[in-house]
């Protein structure tokens, strides 16, 4: 990012949303996975010293012979050793994680090797009656003209990212899947102009969370797929567990059984998804940098050519916005196309406000916003769709 962008958000602030995420979200989830999940004495003692040394404030390095160090110590920045509250925001909850799955035994030689710690809660979501319902929604778009139809995919894959189990954990986060129109940002028209510009399209989807998010990112998908004639979509998605209902490769495979199981136009869906990715026109994508605790302007070059050679990127979701823009101190009514200029390709995000970043917005919705007194930055109760083309 250039010198003269604002400061980088932090959670040294008392009673700020950063503030309890790292006191009050991070330690209900440590208990949260500890319940769900028959670990034993030892695993059992790796969640106390976590929870005891993000308590306590002081970041401690990755311990024992771990496969990842050399990797952690090029994106450390120096926070090792510090308070946790100084580091800057975002990279405190990516860390966070990383020692979260070192707790549980995720890269360990053992009984919990590559066992998903958050796989609990995403089997819930997904087995749930309320994606029976968004999977039936689906039966009536053949009703609708075909604009119509893609404009409701559009924005069931962008309030999907209200299905953020990480989200829930804190208090005032919107539940149940409770949504609003409340779009103050829309560039819906330059989307579709990327997407139906010349041909042969080939779009990257940098998906966030599983289950009933990832269940309107697939049908969204297919859409592109099948009704717009892209020709290949690369789905990023991360490489292990991450940020609690982050989907990884598993939860592709069991969204995609899912559609299928389910009949009707949720199951031709799933079909034709699963043929998709096995003549490779759906190609899954795990890189490394997906769990990396910094923004997208630091990514290395092979990522940035594979999102300079398509005709678009659709970031999703509220982690891959803070990413994008930079997790920082904007002034509201930054413009978006500055913010991600560093962008080697077109690029649009799909996000759930659920942060305190936010770029993009126009000097009088954002006093329209605060005179409300809501906390519409952070409650998941407003979403934009932006873009850059």
């Amino acid at each position: 990012m250039p010198s003269g962008d604002p400061p980088v958000i932090r959670s040294n602030v008392p009673g700020s949303f950063p503030w309890s995420v790292l006191h009050d979200r991070h330690p209900a989830l440590i208990r949260k996975v500890g319940d769900a999940t028959p670990y034993g004495p030892d695993r059992r003692r790796a969640l106390d010293l976590l929870l005891r040394e993000i308590t306590d404030g002081v970041i401690g390095p990755l311990e024992g012979a771990v496969h990842d160090r050399e990797l952690w110590e090029s994106w450390d920045r120096g926070h090792v050793g510090g308070r946790w509250d100084d580091a800057p925001f975002l990279w405190a909850e990516s860390y966070f994680y990383r020692k979260l799955l070192a707790a549980v035994g995720y890269f360990d030689p053992g009984p919990w090797q590559g066992i998903d710690p958050f796989e609990p809660f995403k089997r819930a979501e997904l087995l749930g009656k309320g994606v029976d319902a968004e999977l039936r929604a689906l039966d009536g778009l053949p009703g609708m003209p075909a604009e119509e139809q893609a404009q409701t995919l559009l924005q069931r894959a962008l309030w999907g990212n209200q299905a953020d189990l990480g989200f829930r954990l804190s208090a005032g986060g919107a539940q149940d899947g409770g949504r609003t129109t409340d779009l103050p940002a829309d560039d819906s028209d330059l989307l579709w102009s990327a997407v139906d510009g010349p041909r042969p399209a080939r779009i990257c989807f940098v998906a966030d969370n599983a289950a009933g998010e990832l269940l309107p990112d697939l049908a969204l998908i297919d859409h592109l797929l099948h009704a717009r004639q892209v020709r290949e979509v690369l789905l990023h998605v991360k490489p292990v567990p991450y940020y609690v209902s982050d989907a990884v490769p598993a939860d592709v495979i069991a969204c995609v059984r899912r559609l299928s199981a389910a009949g009707g136009r949720a199951g031709e869906a799933g079909e034709r998804l699963w043929s998709a990715m096995g003549s490779g026109r759906l190609a899954v994508r795990a890189h490394v940098f997906s769990c990396a605790p910094l923004p997208y302007s630091e990514m290395p070059g092979d990522l940035r050519e594979e999102f300079a050679s398509v005709s678009l990127t659709i970031m999703k979701g509220d982690l891959n916005y803070r990413r994008l823009v930079g997790d920082r101190m904007w002034p509201p009514a930054t413009p978006f196309a500055s913010a991600v200029g560093y962008f080697p390709g077109p690029v649009a995000a799909l996000r759930t406000l659920k942060s305190d970043v936010v770029v993009g917005l126009g000097a009088d919705v954002v006093t329209e916003l605060d005179a409300s007194g809501r906390p519409w930055r952070t409650s998941g109760t407003h979403a934009v769709i932006q873009a850059r083309t």
